[in-house]
């Protein structure tokens, strides 16, 4: 990547996490606006919304996806899951962007998005098919699958009710996904 262009990209990112943590537009116009680039700039540098907000959480992402290997050494495959998707949704409730762009990680069109979902795709297929072969989860399901299933949970406000009733629909979440299993984290 040349020079400006990679200057480009950091001031996009930077702007786009003061953005997204501020309240007010949050629009990729406004993100654009505030680093200084024209749309177009950000556009070829992140096509979509999704695309830029998972690169602005991808320290998160990388947590997560870095957490699979010892969740799975560690951890019965189901216990592993379930504590994998607690972080996730823990992420996902704390930033409501990050929630939002992965409530879409089955259905991205282009090849751009695919990558920057992929990290988490693939840590979470590891996942599911770890349950899968130890029997602990219902047959045929997906890691996108799951996240379609997870994405209602990130929505409920963040109160104190709002997190009960987050943790009670988990637990039902986690008994759907691992039917005759008792999925609480160890």
């Amino acid at each position: 990547m040349r020079s400006d262009a990679l200057s480009n990209r950091i001031r996009i990112l930077e702007a786009a996490a003061e953005v997204l943590a501020g309240p007010g537009d949050s629009s990729l116009k406004s993100i654009a606006r505030r680093a200084g680039v024209g749309q177009g700039t950000l556009y070829r540098h992140f096509p979509n919304r999704e695309c830029l907000v998972l690169q602005v959480y991808g320290d998160e992402v990388e947590d997560l996806v870095n957490a699979v290997p010892g969740l799975l050494a560690t951890l019965s495959p189901q216990h592993g899951l379930c504590a994998w998707l607690r972080r996730l949704l823990y992420v996902g409730r704390c930033a409501p962007e990050f929630a939002e762009a992965m409530s879409g990680a089955g259905e991205v069109q282009t090849e751009a998005c695919r990558q920057a979902y992929r990290p988490l795709l693939d840590a979470l297929s590891a996942l599911v098919a770890a349950n899968a072969a130890a029997g602990t989860i219902a047959p045929g399901t997906t890691a996108e699958d799951v996240l379609t299933l997870l994405g209602p949970l990130w929505r409920i406000g963040a109160d104190g009710e709002g997190e009960d009733r987050a943790e009670r629909l988990f637990e039902v979440l986690m008994r759907g996904l691992c039917p005759g299993n008792e999925p609480r984290d160890q």
